[in-house]
This record gives structure tokens, sequence and C-alpha cells, in this order.
């Protein structure tokens, strides 16, 4: 196991290191797959419309039965929380985080 020294110069590299970029591009994907899936709403729904409807059926009805009937105002934040949750979830479970030794020791 590596110690790291703790320094500005030492966390810039960090980030690199795995080879994977989590940020504002990750979020830009997301929503331009978004876009992409349902710039052309159909009555019957391609498969990327079909996804999306599914999720935000699935949020809304959750909102639904955990809230009651004043649910409306809560979608938003219910759907941003949910979505955090379970896509923090998945990239813990599916990125290679293990590769960046050390990186926990930079406490102090």
């Amino acid at each position: 196991m590596n110690i790291i020294p703790c320094s500005i110069k030492t966390l810039k590299g960090l980030y690199d290191i795995s080879g994977v970029e989590v940020g504002q591009h990750f979020y830009w994907q997301i929503g331009g797959s978004v876009v992409i899936a349902v710039r052309n709403p159909q009555t019957i729904p391609t498969d990327g419309q079909n996804f999306f409807e599914y999720v935000l059926e699935f949020i809304r009805d959750l909102s639904k039965t955990q809230i009651g009937e004043e649910y409306g105002p809560w979608v938003p934040f219910i759907g941003t929380m949910f979505l955090f949750i379970f896509v923090s979830n998945w990239s813990g479970a599916l990125l290679p985080w293990k590769i960046i030794d050390g990186i926990f020791l930079c406490w102090s």
C-alpha cells in the first residue's frame, strides 16, 4: 500500500489515473441521449422512447404511492434523488476505483 503525500499537485493527477472521466461530460451524455431518444415522439414508442417513458412512469408512480395525491411538486426532487442514488451505486460497482491505490490515506 502506498502512502501518498498530501498536496494539491498530487491530488490533481488522481482524477485521470483510472482512465474514467466522471463529471459534467457524463451528465451531458445522459441528457443528450434523452434528447435523441425522445426527439420524435410516436404513438407506438421506439426503443429509446420506451425506455425513458418507463423510467419516468416508474418515478411518477413511486412518488404517487409514497406521497399520495399531492405528489406533483415532489416528482422532480424524488426523480433527481432516485437517479443520483441509482447512478452512484452502479458507478461504484462497475468502475475500477480500486486502481487508485492509496487515495484514501490522504487525510491530513
